[in-house]
C-alpha cells in the first residue's frame, strides 16, 4: 500500500474502528445503568441541578425531568440543588408548579448552593425542606418589569393596544401586582408555619443570608448536599439507596453522583438580549431575578412597594 492516499483512507478506518470500540464499550456501560433505574430493581434518590439564569428553555428541561422522576417508581426522593438568580417569571411559575407536584408525591428537598434568589426561591418554596450552607442567599421575594432603554419606534398599529406593547399601561401594572401576588401568596402557604417574618416583610423582597435565613424561616437548617440527600432519603424511610446526579440539559441523562460531572460556573445575574427581544424585537419582560439586566429600563419594580 505504497500510495499516500491508500494510506491515509487506512489510517482514517482505523481511527474511525476506534471510536467505535470506545462508542460500544461507553454504551455498555451507561445502558445497564439506565435499564436499572427504569427497572425499579434500586432505590433512588435523584440530585437535579438548577445552576443558570431560569428561561423558557431551562425551565422546560428542567419540568420535563421532573416530570420523569414523578413517574419513576424507583426514584424514592428528589434533591434540587440550586445555585441560581431566577430569571423568566412565566417560567419559574413553571418551575413552581413542577416541583408542587413532585413534593406531592414524594419527598422534595432543596440543597441551595450560592442562591436561590426571586425565581428560584420560587421554586424551591414547595420542597419538604431547604438546606443552605453559611454563604447561601435565598429570599428577594418580588417581580421586576422591563422594557427597551431606546424606547419605541414610530410604527402602523393593528389596533390601539398595539402601541401598549399589547396591553395599556394600567394593564402592564395589573399585570405585574398580580405576578407579585402570587409570589408572595405561594411563600406564605408553603412556608407561613415557618416564616418568622410578617407577609409585608416578605413583600419587601429582603434577601437573606445562611444562618439568618434559617432564623427568619426562608430556610430550614443550615448543611450541604450530603446533608440534604440524608434528609431526602430519611424522609422517603429508605437506608440503602444510591444517588443519581442530572443536569436537566444533559443529553446523557442521569449520572451516578460519584461519576457524573458537576456542572460549574455561576449563574448571570445582569441577562443581556434574549430573552427580551423576539425575533429583533424589544419587548417589555417581565422578571423574577436577582439584579438588574443589562440594557433594559426597569419601568416597574414591585418589591419597591409595600404589602401585597
Amino acid at each position: 500500500m505504497n500510495n499516500p492516499i491508500d494510506r491515509r483512507v487506512a489510517t482514517a478506518l482505523q481511527s474511525y474502528t476506534v471510536l467505535a470500540v470506545i462508542a460500544i464499550l461507553i454504551g455498555a456501560a451507561v445502558v445497564p445503568y439506565a435499564a436499572s433505574v427504569a427497572e425499579g430493581d434500586e432505590q433512588y434518590v435523584a440530585v437535579v441541578n438548577i445552576d443558570e439564569t431560569i428561561s423558557s428553555s431551562s425551565s422546560q428541561d428542567t419540568v420535563q425531568k421532573l416530570r420523569e422522576l414523578r413517574s419513576n417508581e424507583s426514584v424514592e426522593a428528589v434533591v434540587l440543588r440550586i445555585s441560581s438568580p431566577g430569571g423568566s417569571a412565566a417560567s419559574s411559575e413553571s418551575m413552581y408548579l413542577a416541583v408542587k407536584r413532585l413534593s406531592a408525591e414524594k419527598p422534595v428537598y432543596t440543597s441551595v448552593d450560592q442562591y436561590a434568589a426571586s425565581g428560584a426561591y420560587y421554586t424551591a418554596v414547595p420542597s419538604d425542606r431547604i438546606y443552605v450552607t453559611p454563604a447561601s442567599l435565598v429570599g428577594h421575594v418580588g417581580v421586576i418589569g422591563t422594557a427597551p432603554s431606546d424606547g419605541l419606534s414610530p410604527a402602523a398599529t393593528t389596533g390601539p393596544d398595539k402601541a401598549h406593547r399589547g396591553m395599556t399601561r394600567d394593564q402592564y401594572y395589573a399585570s405585574l401586582e398580580s405576578m407579585k401576588r402570587a409570589f408572595v401568596g405561594a411563600v406564605m402557604a408553603e412556608r407561613g408555619d415557618r416564616l418568622n417574618v410578617s407577609r409585608e416583610t416578605v413583600a419587601e423582597a429582603s434577601a437573606y443570608q445562611g444562618g439568618r435565613a434559617v432564623q427568619t424561616g426562608y430556610a430550614d437548617e443550615v448543611g450541604g448536599l450530603e446533608a440534604a440527600i440524608a434528609g431526602a432519603a430519611g424522609a422517603a424511610d429508605i437506608s440503602e439507596y444510591q444517588v443519581v446526579y442530572h443536569n436537566p440539559a444533559d443529553p446523557r441523562g442521569l449520572l451516578f453522583l460519584t461519576g457524573g460531572s458537576e456542572a460549574g460556573g455561576n449563574a448571570t445575574v445582569a441577562a443581556k438580549g434574549a430573552p427580551y427581544t423576539f425575533q429583533g424585537v424589544d419587548t417589555v419582560h417581565f422578571l423574577m431575578i436577582y439584579g438588574t439586566p443589562e440594557n433594559q429600563q426597569v419601568v416597574y419594580n414591585s418589591t419597591a412597594q409595600g404589602g401585597a
